[in-house]
């Protein structure tokens, strides 16, 4: 396992939020360039944070910045596992590292319904954006029936800590949530 892939990605991205945070633009470009160097390579992701679960995917903790400038998760999808619709209210990039994803963008709720305005699937080595100047609410799940996808997402935040929103069809309400994560300590805790 190449775990320097995933310690030089860091260091790229902690140079990046040092000197890009105020250009979203920038930093989205750099950020991206440096997630599909990462994704490129599929030899650095311990075993223990690619594991699918049955019952519901999973959101592992791969690292959070010292400053909460950024965090990075696996996200592990087993066949016909995906998320309601919801926002991130901060910067963010999914890059596929295994398996493909299916992501239905939605625009901000307002008086009309919430109807799914893009969809577009994700193939291994892809990387899509969100954020709230670019569209922050979509739902995301595994294109495919019959086997498990991984991706690598990167947000301006210890997302699995922070109040952000899902919106229910049903109903056509939103409700806060915090998503939290599937493990309990990083797996890069400090470098």
């Amino acid at each position: 396992m190449n775990t320097q892939r995933f310690v030089d990605f860091l260091s790229a991205m902690d140079g990046i939020v040092e000197h890009s945070a105020s250009d979203e633009t920038a930093l989205f470009n750099q950020a991206e360039s440096a997630l599909t160097a990462l994704i490129a390579h599929d030899d650095w992701l311990p075993t223990a944070y690619a594991q699918p679960n049955p019952e519901k995917y999973q959101q592992y903790l791969l690292y959070t910045d010292p400053q909460r400038r950024y965090s990075v998760q696996s996200f592990v999808w087993a066949p016909g596992q995906g998320t309601p619709i919801h926002n991130h209210t901060v910067w963010g990039l999914v890059g596929v590292l295994r398996g493909a994803e299916q992501c239905n963008e939605y625009p901000a709720p307002g008086s009309n319904a919430m109807r799914c305005t893009h969809e577009h699937r994700l193939e291994r080595g892809h990387v899509d954006r969100v954020s709230p100047n670019i569209g922050d609410w979509h739902a995301v799940s595994n294109a495919f029936a019959d086997q498990p996808s991984i991706s690598i997402h990167v947000y301006g935040a210890d997302i699995g800590r922070i109040e952000r929103s899902v919106f229910d069809p049903v109903t056509q309400t939103v409700k806060p949530f915090v998503s939290g994560y599937s493990n309990e300590t990083a797996w890069i805790a400090a470098r």
